[in-house]
């Protein structure tokens, strides 16, 4: 991977993580989410002007990208509601990228090496970590499940984008269509399960939603793009180092506990999704 690609993505990382602090700091996260979802559509549509259209061959992936991504938030909205952000950010994110290796080598021929699988094992073990940091009698079950679903979202979407991208003919164009569609179909979602209580609560949530929405779409577009040039793994395995943005900002902002078992975990996951890179 170049050096500006690498330092591209790790500004999504650093974006990304800023987002979900958001999210997590909010009391009702699904209207949060709502609100940063609809402002992807709305910060994507005028600039679908300026990119061709994405070719015939890249629509199932982005239909089937805009569902998934419907599951993930669903998903990851049930978790923090759960389990402190310290505990599944690192899981959700973490685990994500060992999967995605593997779906790229099931689906798009990409190697599994010996590196890879240990920096796997060591994802493994840090997960084990975070999930039994409070003892047996504490493990957010909840919490925990929903993270490992979260995880499987991600990495599903991950491969059906980087698929997507490369049949696209332009990756931007990709991007922007997918963000339009997942916001109608979020949207609809969280109006169909908080009515107008989602229009009412939005007005307090507009201001950091929207900043929410340029940091998460601005995350995974430069995502995207990466997968179009850069191997997928790659790619993820960088882009989740955010895992340890994330644990310092559950640690310093949200001020949860037991914050040096965390940023080792975290610190692990770090290292094994970096692994997965080589």
């Amino acid at each position: 991977m170049e050096t500006w690609v690498l330092l591209l993505v790790l500004l999504a990382a650093v974006l990304h993580a800023g987002w979900n602090l958001l999210v997590k700091m909010r009391g009702d996260k699904l209207v949060m989410m709502g609100v940063i979802d609809t402002g992807h559509g709305l910060l994507a549509l005028p600039l679908l002007a300026f990119f061709p259209f994405p070719h015939l061959d890249a629509w199932p992936f982005i239909f089937a990208s805009a569902v998934l991504h419907v599951g993930y938030k669903l998903f990851l909205v049930r978790a923090y509601h759960h389990a402190d952000m310290g505990v599944v950010y690192p899981i959700a994110r973490g685990l994500a990228p060992a999967l995605v290796a593997l779906g790229a080598f099931t689906f798009a021929g990409e190697s599994l090496t010996a590196t890879h699988t240990a920096a796997i094992l060591a994802i493994a073990v840090a997960i084990s970590g975070l999930t039994f940091a409070n003892g047996w009698r504490d493990i957010p079950m909840a919490g925990l499940g929903f993270a490992v679903g979260t995880a499987v979202f991600i990495a599903s979407y991950t491969v059906v984008d980087g698929m997507g991208g490369r049949l696209s003919g332009n990756a931007h164009a990709y991007a922007l269509w997918m963000f339009v569609t997942d916001a109608v179909i979020f949207t609809a979602v969280v109006l169909a399960r908080r009515g107008r209580m989602f229009l009412t609560t939005a007005r307090e949530y507009w201001r950091p939603g929207l900043s929410g929405a340029a940091m998460s779409m601005g995350a995974y577009w430069i995502v995207i793009w990466a997968m179009s040039v850069t191997p997928m793994a790659p790619v993820s395995a960088v882009r989740e180092t955010s895992v340890l943005v994330g644990a310092l900002l559950a640690g310093f902002v949200l001020k949860e506990g037991r914050l040096a078992v965390r940023l080792t975990a975290a610190a692990i996951i770090a290292g094994g999704v970096i692994g997965l890179q080589y």
